[in-house]
């Protein structure tokens, strides 16, 4: 077995970041950003009106002092003459500040006559103007590589992008195997349970960028697990669910290396998860994730996730880590690291009692892993520790 660092080395070794491709902005959403994405024009592109109010010249402004109003900016409309002495332009929030005028007295600050405007005996600070180029100028950029976010989907928009240069999704091939399996919906025998490990793999990885491949399930022979690989052409990762320990009906690192997988690893020094391979088959890295449903969920996290990023051309690295404090005693570690299930609540990290790695509904209820090094002597309620958050 080797260490979880040295097989998250081994898996962000399998593959490079993937091609480029150009995508409108309206589609760009959760996609990683290639190119940095470059300002065309300045925000905003004239002095605006931050307030509803009067546009008029500072120095003027005094308690019981008459402006005659001139005209009116509403958005979109800017007034074309010239704000002079005692006179006011009637503006409203976003129009262009007019000639002349260097202030805007808010709504709320006056009271009109006729078409006349009289300044309260109190008005608020600041002059309510957006300066040209204050939020952003000609050449500023959002910088690459990023996950693109709804706010910097909008910051692009403003910056008059209207298409951006991203990764290309990673194309995931998900084989889920063994003969117990059924779909959900079906009927099982009273030998037999229901597929579940595929339907949150999915959710993760698409989650984290890619285009999944739910592919049909394969039974334990050789015909049916070498037909699913075959349908597995064209991916970019392959990820196996079952199959690959060391039990009679575990064919999936047979037929695979049958089918020229070059194998970087198998079996890992951590619990959940231990039975994990990973290598390369043809142009595809490939994944064997153990069949436990928290096993394969949690080796996911811990190595398909990583992997999946560093295909977007995000930096190769490990699932971020944080420190909380133990909120229960719990009893020394054994020779495997322990990513042990848990709930994170205002920086307190409280394992749950039950582990069993067959257990979803104590994955569902979690929001964070203990991780325990190997080897890590017993630990008190109010020790630091490492937690992977979910």
């Amino acid at each position: 077995m080797i260490s979880v660092a040295e097989a998250l080395q081994k898996v962000l070794t399998l593959a490079r970041p993937l091609g480029t491709e150009l995508v409108p902005l309206a589609e760009a959403g959760g996609r990683v950003l290639a190119e940095p994405v470059i300002a065309r024009r300045a925000q905003p592109p004239f002095a605006a009106s931050a307030m509803d109010g009067y546009a008029l010249r500072g120095n003027e402004i005094a308690p019981g002092a008459r402006f005659a109003v001139i005209g009116e900016a509403p958005a979109g409309r800017a007034f074309a003459g010239q704000v002079g002495p005692g006179q006011a332009v009637r503006i409203f929030t976003g129009a262009p500040v007019p000639n002349g005028a260097d202030h805007v007295v808010i709504q709320e600050d006056t009271h009109r006559d006729g078409d006349a405007v009289v300044i309260a005996e109190t008005t608020s600070s600041g002059n309510n103007i957006r300066p040209a180029g204050g939020d952003f100028r000609p050449g500023d950029r959002i910088g690459a590589p990023r996950r693109l976010s709804p706010f910097d989907l909008a910051l692009a928009a403003a910056m008059n992008v209207p298409e951006l240069a991203v990764f290309r999704r990673p194309v995931v091939a998900l084989l889920a195997t063994g003969d117990e399996l059924v779909m959900p919906g079906e009927t099982p025998r009273d030998d037999q349970i229901v597929a579940s490990n595929a339907f949150g793999l999915k959710a993760m990885f698409e989650a984290a960028g890619a285009e999944v491949r739910l592919l049909p399930i394969a039974r334990d022979d050789v015909q049916s697990l070498t037909t699913a690989f075959g349908l597995c052409q064209g991916a970019d990762l392959t990820v196996t669910i079952g199959g690959a320990s060391v039990g009679d009906h575990d064919l999936v690192g047979k037929v695979a290396g049958d089918l020229g997988m070059e194998r970087a690893f198998y079996k890992v020094a951590m619990r959940p998860g231990k039975p994990l391979m990973a290598g390369r088959m043809g142009d595809a890295a490939m994944l064997g994730l153990p069949g436990n449903p928290v096993s394969a969920m949690v080796c996911a996290h811990l190595f398909a996730i990583p992997l999946l990023r560093h295909m977007q051309g995000q930096e190769p690295a490990g699932t971020p880590r944080i420190e909380a404090r133990l909120g229960a005693a719990v009893a020394a570690n054994g020779p495997r690291e322990h990513f042990m299930r848990a709930r994170l609540e205002g920086g307190i990290i409280t394992p749950f009692d039950r582990q069993d790695s067959a257990l979803l509904s104590v994955l569902s209820s979690a929001n964070a892993l203990l991780a325990r090094p190997a080897g890590d002597g017993p630990r008190q309620a109010g020790d630091m520790v490492e937690v992977i958050p979910l």
